[in-house]
């Protein structure tokens, strides 16, 4: 049975042997200011298809053989007479190694037409801080050792505090983990990555320090082609300062800068609005890499595969068999001592406007064109163009108190010391979105997170409506949602897709029973998930930002909730108190009933 597979790690390790005879493709444009630094990248990588990045497996020695050729093989193999084959299953192998062939020299980057090699630089500005410690180096690590990095690259760390290039390494390599599946080689793969990692201290807002980077950043490159990545791992505050100075004093001369972009994107339409157009005075659109992380997720990413590419989904996407569609997310701790920034954002803005909403939009777009990023972003915008504005009463908002369990007492949120005693920011939101197009006319999208609950996780639930005139109703008693199809994916931990489904019980008499055909991913799959940094850098690195935000759907994501969040804002709406621990504020079930709606995770999961 052929099995279809990506080969994205695998260009840059075939080209550092081969290099291929394509012209390198990304076309330097001026910045908006004139600087002849700031570049805009043009890639014929960024808009490809990326179903075409596929080589066909065969249990045939013969096709396996042909894939998994040496470089001096492919070499021979590109100079010979092709021979013409008139079976079906050779030719669509052939058109499949063509265009992977072409697609994986477009996207390497790591020659130009001339055959002058480049190098990757990827600066991670704020890099003594908490998301650049646990998340960012990790990530670059899990690349390297995976062999998805170029052959030339360099990280340097920049930020505030005065560290040497020792010290930052010492720092790093304390959070540094190889795959469970490959640690035969981890001390030798992890030395060399680090040895990869320097340092330059600086400000945030000095062209001066900038430019010093910039210097040593030329020293590594030496001569080569020179692309540029900047992860603002900092404030919001402090990005468009940032952003000025990278623009002006550090961006490539002669390859592409881009920059990642953290979240929080604003805090309602009118800043949202300010931080694009502060951005785009130094960069353009294309240089922009909004990252939530929550695209980057395994499961996230499953969602259209599984909508698109099976038969048995996809005639059941519509209002026609969904009676309603949950998405949740939970976390199991409080905010231990992160309240001062939290406090400033809630949880409708942390968790609600941009991972649920961002889910909700891919769950509920209309079949693109293509796996072009554009198309897949264009059909998500049209989505949330289509919501219809939320009402304050169809919100519900609450905040965990203090509550012993046992012998342990669990502090109340405003116990924590960086929060105000009178906070009345929601730590718990439920709310319900309806789209008003012809697909999901009528049905209710609900949207629940919340800190300090009984769980964590994040999962999408698809309800299905009831089977009309069901012959075994009087089995499932009144209870009818006992007999309705849930179709669960699960994103985190513990990944999982799984649709529940009805059956009989062995026996002699008619007892039904409820069941689940699951994938469990820990099960069906030996390797390792990688984390969402990992592909969202490796993204970023590549061009592809099918799994990055535009500015347009930011804008339409920020107009859907601003009018809502400022109404609870100035009305000065109190939250409903809810332990600390429990399943979170008796409001949501009232909000849910309201629908004809029971939450999905509230029920004992098998």
């Amino acid at each position: 049975m052929a099995a279809l597979y990506s080969t994205r790690c695998c260009s840059y390790s075939s080209v550092r042997s081969s290099p291929p005879p394509q012209s390198y493709p990304y076309s330097p444009s001026p910045s908006k200011l004139g600087s002849p630094h700031c570049l805009t990248f043009t890639s014929s990588a960024s808009k490809r298809f990326l179903a075409a990045k596929v080589s066909l497996k065969s249990q045939s020695d013969s096709q396996l053989n042909a894939l998994h050729m040496q470089p001096q093989d492919a070499a021979a193999v590109a100079n010979a007479t092709p021979v013409k084959s008139d079976t079906p299953l050779q030719r669509l192998k052939d058109e499949i190694l063509s265009v992977t062939s072409s697609k994986e020299s477009e996207g390497s980057v790591n020659v130009d037409g001339d055959g002058n090699e480049s190098t990757v630089s990827i600066t991670v500005v704020g890099a003594s801080g908490d998301l650049a410690k646990k998340k960012i180096f990790p990530a670059l690590f899990a690349l390297y050792y995976e062999d998805c990095l170029p052959k030339h690259f360099t990280i340097y760390g920049y930020a505030r505090s005065k560290m040497t290039d020792a010290e930052l390494r010492n720092m790093v390599s304390k959070t540094l983990t190889c795959r469970i599946d490959k640690r035969e080689n981890c001390n030798v793969k992890m030395d060399e990555f680090l040895g990869r990692c320097f340092y330059h201290p600086g400000q945030y807002d000095s062209q001066e320090n900038f430019a010093e980077l910039d210097k040593k950043l030329k020293e590594h490159e030496v001569g080569r082609i020179s692309n540029r990545l900047f992860y603002l791992s900092i404030p919001p505050n402090i990005f468009v300062d940032a952003v000025k100075c990278a623009s002006t004093s550090a961006s490539s001369a002669n390859g592409w800068t881009r920059v990642i972009v953290e979240k929080p994107f604003g805090r309602d339409s009118e800043s949202s609005a300010a931080l694009t157009k502060s951005l785009k005075q130094y960069l353009t659109e294309d240089q922009i890499f909004r990252i939530d992380h929550y695209l980057g997720k395994e499961l996230v990413e499953n969602l259209s595969v599984l909508r698109f590419s099976n038969l048995i989904f996809e005639p059941l996407w519509s209002r026609q068999y969904i009676r309603n569609v949950q998405l949740i997310f939970s976390e199991d701790f409080g905010t231990e001592g992160r309240g001062g920034y939290f406090d400033h954002y809630g949880i409708i803005r942390d968790i609600m406007q941009n991972h649920l909403l961002q889910i909700l939009a891919l769950f509920a777009m209309e079949t693109p064109v293509s796996l072009d990023a554009e198309d897949i972003r264009n059909e998500k915008v049209k989505v949330l163009r289509s919501m219809r504005p939320i009402q304050l009463e169809d919100v519900v908002i609450g905040q965990y108190k203090s509550h012993t369990k046992g012998n342990v007492k669990y502090p109340a949120y405003t116990d924590d010391k960086t929060v105000p005693k009178d906070s009345l920011t929601p730590t718990f939101a439920a709310a319900a979105l309806f789209i008003d197009n012809a697909r999901w006319d009528g049905v209710p999208f609900l949207m629940k997170a919340g800190k300090a609950l009984h769980t964590k996780r994040a999962e999408i639930r698809v309800q299905f409506r009831h089977v009309p005139g069901n012959l075994y109703n009087r089995n499932f008693g009144t209870d009818l949602d006992r007999a309705t199809n849930e179709l669960v994916i699960r994103v985190q931990p513990d990944e999982a897709i799984y649709l529940k489904i009805n059956n009989k019980v062995p026996g002699l008499g008619m007892k039904l029973d409820r069941s689940n055909l699951n994938l469990h991913y820990a099960a069906r799959y030996s390797k390792e998930i990688p984390d969402a940094y990992e592909r969202l850098l490796l993204d970023a690195i590549e061009g592809e930002r099918r799994l990055f935000i535009r500015s347009d759907e930011l804008d339409a994501a920020w107009s859907l909730f601003t009018p809502v969040l400022k109404e609870l804002e100035e009305t000065k709406i109190n939250p409903e108190y809810y332990p600390y621990g429990s399943r979170g504020p008796v409001g949501a079930h009232y909000l849910a009933a309201r629908y004809g709606v029971r939450w999905g995770d509230l029920a004992i999961e098998q």
